[in-house]
């Protein structure tokens, strides 16, 4: 069946590959193509790997007219702005791990003692590459402490009220490599 419908419907389909290659026919693909854009705010738009790439030619060539500045601005605010996204999201997580240590003492696990660590460390590496977000963590601090907290109080299924209100510590102990807080038996 497959082979009677090939042959009634394309019946010059038969050619093998060495007729195929001296066919006449030719397909043009540049016209199947989509072109890529020329200008950078087009390229923007379609392709940001070679919009950032056209962007850093242009500078490094002196071309600043070609430059579209607006998205240069927009990007540079963004980078600050996923900074703080960052430390923040990193802080809820180590609050988080803080408090089940200190109120599931039973269950401490290596696995918590090690995202205590890593969240520390890579709050320590963003505060070294951007030393004015220290001052942003005693900013959020309280909205972190109020995430973590939620998470904490899922994960250990204890109710939110088992917790402090406020965050019980302060931000030079929470970011310390050598805290971990005491105990509370329940």
């Amino acid at each position: 069946m497959r082979q009677e419908r090939r042959d009634r419907f394309a019946p010059n389909v038969k050619m093998g590959v060495k007729d195929f290659k001296s066919s006449s026919l030719i397909v043009d693909c540049s016209k199947l193509m989509t072109p890529i854009p020329k200008s950078a705010a087009q390229l923007y738009e379609i392709d940001f790997v070679a919009w950032t790439e056209q962007t850093v030619q242009l500078i490094r060539a002196g071309q600043f007219e070609q430059v579209d500045w607006d998205a240069v601005i927009e990007e540079i605010e963004n980078l600050g702005r996923s900074d703080r996204r960052e430390l923040k999201s990193r802080l809820e997580v180590l609050l988080q791990h803080l408090l089940k240590w200190q109120y599931q003492s039973s269950l401490q696990s290596g696995s918590w003692q090690n995202t205590i660590n890593e969240q520390r460390n890579r709050i320590t590496d963003l505060l070294q590459e951007s030393p004015s977000l220290k001052s942003y963590t005693e900013e959020v601090l309280a909205q972190c402490y109020h995430r973590g907290l939620k998470a904490a109080s899922n994960e250990t299924e204890l109710p939110i009220d088992t917790f402090p209100v406020k965050c019980p510590y302060p931000i030079a102990q929470i970011l310390d490599a050598e805290f971990l807080p005491d105990a509370i038996d329940l």
